[in-house]
């Protein structure tokens, strides 16, 4: 499945040359250090946005270097498939949307969360001016991507707002959320808050974005970090100490100044390479997705394992999966938090 996630300005880079790790299997020997460093290589979910930030500044800031570990940050190409690129040795770590990762575990593949990239919820319903809430959606249209998670954050919104889902229309637009609601095509669509609404509210100040977590879905980590099993067997230790520096990159990038010329953004765009990345539009979205970047008790990176049994209760009560997937086997059991 594919990311929803639309940064404006940014361009997709193509994944190419993708190997697994850069360093192959064994650990190689840095040039002037006694120790080795493990190399890994590591595929973000979409084109670089602020959400990433955290992944740049630790790069930039030697906060993987210092840990004896190189992570090459690669750019995926249109329609690539996470936990394919993972299965087939592709890539050595992912970041994932967390129910693309329960869809993906459900049909049989070996991929487990190893540390946290955004802790709470991104999905919401950005809706025009005149939709004061989400239940006066009954009776109107909303747009979906015919993601499943749509229909399933859809219903919480209305439902925790004493409305019914059944009566909301939906049309499906493909990822076209902010042109369909500014248009009129719709009058509102699912997006995710951080980026689509951003740019919604930026466009047509007045406009309204119902984030999921406010109407009644249990707070949960939308963005992991993934590796499979064999390669936590065979590399742990390495993987443990990426996901460390990982978490003290987002401490950083939680506390850094969210301005054009800012060093989260500096980093994203040097640490890319991509120079379509607009430093104004990112700033705003990166002022957005701060606060999301830590957890209830203010950590970054972490996975906290009562967090993520509510999610699982909540991931098959509204019909994302089957049954509720099983905490002890997709989130490693040496992943940082408690």
């Amino acid at each position: 499945m594919v990311r929803r996630l639309v940064v404006l300005g940014a361009g997709a880079a193509v994944l190419a040359g993708c190997g697994g790790s850069d360093g192959g299997d064994p650990e190689t020997t840095t040039a002037g250090k006694a120790a080795t460093t493990r190399a890994f290589s590591l595929t973000l979910d979409f084109a670089p946005n602020a959400a990433h930030t955290g992944l740049y500044l630790a790069q930039e800031e030697g906060l993987f270097a210092e840990r004896q570990v190189g992570v090459k940050i690669r750019v995926p190409g249109s329609g690539a498939d996470g936990a394919k690129l993972l299965a087939t040795g592709k890539t050595d770590l992912a970041v994932m949307d967390i129910h693309d990762v329960a869809l993906a575990r459900e049909k049989g593949a070996d991929i487990v969360a190893v540390g946290a990239i955004v802790q709470r919820p991104l999905a919401a319903v950005l809706a025009a001016k005149d939709v004061a809430r989400p239940r006066a959606l009954e009776g109107r249209t909303v747009g979906v991507t015919g993601l499943p998670s749509d229909d399933a954050a859809l219903d919480q919104i209305v439902r925790g707002d004493g409305g019914d889902p059944r009566k909301v229309k939906r049309v499906t637009i493909g990822f076209e959320a902010v042109a369909s609601v500014v248009s009129g095509k719709v009058d509102a669509a699912i997006g995710f808050w951080n980026a689509e609404g951003v740019a919604l509210q930026a466009r047509r100040p007045g406009t309204n974005v119902f984030r999921l977590d406010a109407y009644g879905a249990p707070s949960y980590p939308e963005l992991l970090l993934v590796a499979t099993s064999k390669t936590l067997t065979r590399s742990g230790d390495a993987v443990l100490r990426v996901a460390e520096a990982v978490g003290q990159g987002y401490a950083v990038a939680a506390e850094a100044p969210a301005t054009d010329d800012g060093s989260a953004i500096a980093a994203l765009r040097s640490g890319s390479g991509d120079r379509t990345i607009d430093p104004r539009t990112t700033a705003e979205q990166l002022q957005a997705v701060q606060p999301a970047f830590r957890d209830e008790q203010g950590r970054t990176g972490t996975l906290d394992r009562a967090t993520m049994r509510r999610w699982a209760t909540w991931e098959a009560q509204v019909g994302i999966t089957k049954t509720p997937p099983d905490v002890t086997k997709l989130v490693w059991s040496r992943a940082p938090g408690a």
